[in-house]
């Protein structure tokens, strides 16, 4: 059994978290996060200054509030995992200071995690009083789908994650989107409507009772032999269909078709692109992870169609609490890691780094 502490600090979410990792079973004893998002709603998104200072006043309390909540003393630890890439330069440095620190003050061994990887591995955690599957239902090749404000990646996975070499990312990826993310287009079409920021949740709410097919907006990327995504242009149709709805003074009356018809276009180039690379690949089960994964459209359809693809279990997907960026999902990552013995000892931990946007 291990016991792993997770800080994640990569854009606008400051987290710790502790978990145990036992019996090829991750349990989250304690998840501490100070979201940011009433800092940076004026400014319609993410301030990268304003991000990395207020990171540097709450990553201390984060840590403490884990910690004591959980009822681990550092002493305790088996190591430390802390995201080092990708995501804002200024934010990730403060995450990455207080975990060296840390590590090295109470001579733990240090991980460093990929933001990605930590989505891949919320999959694998369970809250205390979890009524999810276990791990064991997952069958392999399993096909991951990272979909979130920054990445809307495909994966194969066939293998377990204690098995994840070091570059699986790079290796296992099969789609991705070439310009916005899916979480970025409904940020950026919420805008658009007025929407405060994140917008996808208010897409979410304001399209319910709306008809999804009350306005045509373009899928972009239909062919068949490519499993990349594009939502650059979707944004520039939305905003100019809401321009006209605007001059006819149509926009209040038509806001909540808008919305359901924004959310089923984006689902639909989700799920078209999801099944098909499923296929291709012979994947026995699918799981949906990132900040996406609570659409309740997304939800709602692929627990309407999964069967009809073949799949002989239902979707995966975390637990809503660990949809969002936070450092549980870090901890796993670097549970997985630690086991591999892929961590930095001593000296060696204080050469660690920030990199804002590895190749992978």
């Amino acid at each position: 059994m291990s016991l792993i502490l997770g800080i994640e600090s990569s854009c606008d979410e400051c987290s710790a978290s502790v978990v145990r990792y036992g019996a090829d079973e991750i349990k989250v004893l304690s998840l501490s996060t100070f979201s940011q998002i009433a800092i940076h709603q004026p400014y319609g998104g993410v301030v990268p200054e304003i991000a990395s200072r207020n990171h540097l006043e709450t990553i201390n309390p984060m840590i403490e509030t884990a910690l004591a909540e959980s009822g681990i003393s550092p002493h305790d630890l088996d190591a430390i995992a802390v995201t080092n890439r990708p995501g804002l330069v200024g934010a990730l440095l403060v995450g990455v200071s207080a975990a060296k620190a840390l590590a090295y003050v109470h001579k733990k061994p240090l991980v460093a995690v990929h933001h990605l990887e930590g989505h891949a591995a919320s999959i694998y955690l369970r809250s205390e009083n979890s009524t999810l599957g276990s791990r064991n239902d997952m069958q392999l090749p399993l096909l991951l789908a990272i979909v979130s404000g920054g990445h809307t990646n495909l994966y194969v996975i066939k293998a377990p994650p204690e098995l994840w070499p070091p570059d699986f990312l790079k290796r296992s990826l099969v789609g991705k989107s070439r310009d916005d993310a899916a979480g970025e287009a409904f940020d950026k079409t919420a805008k658009i409507l007025g929407f405060p920021y994140p917008g996808g949740i208010w897409i979410d709410r304001t399209a319910k009772g709306g008809d999804p097919n009350r306005f045509p907006l373009p899928r972009a990327l239909p062919q068949k032999a490519t499993f990349d995504f594009s939502f650059s242009g979707f944004k520039t149709a939305v905003a100019l269909l809401a321009e006209k709805l605007k001059r006819e003074g149509t926009l209040e009356e038509n806001l909540s078709h808008l919305c359901a018809s924004i959310q089923e276009a984006i689902v639909d180039a989700l799920l078209t692109k999801i099944f098909l690379a499923a296929r291709a690949n012979g994947c026995r089960s699918l799981a949906i992870v990132g900040g996406v994964a609570a659409n309740s459209r997304l939800r709602e359809r692929l627990a309407a169609e999964w069967h009809l693809h073949g799949f002989k279990v239902p979707p995966f997907f975390p637990e809503m609490t660990f949809c969002t960026d936070n450092a549980a999902m870090i901890a796993a990552a670097g549970a997985f890691r630690f086991r591999q013995g892929h961590f930095l000892k001593e000296a060696d931990l204080l050469t660690l780094n920030a990199i804002a946007n590895p190749e992978i």
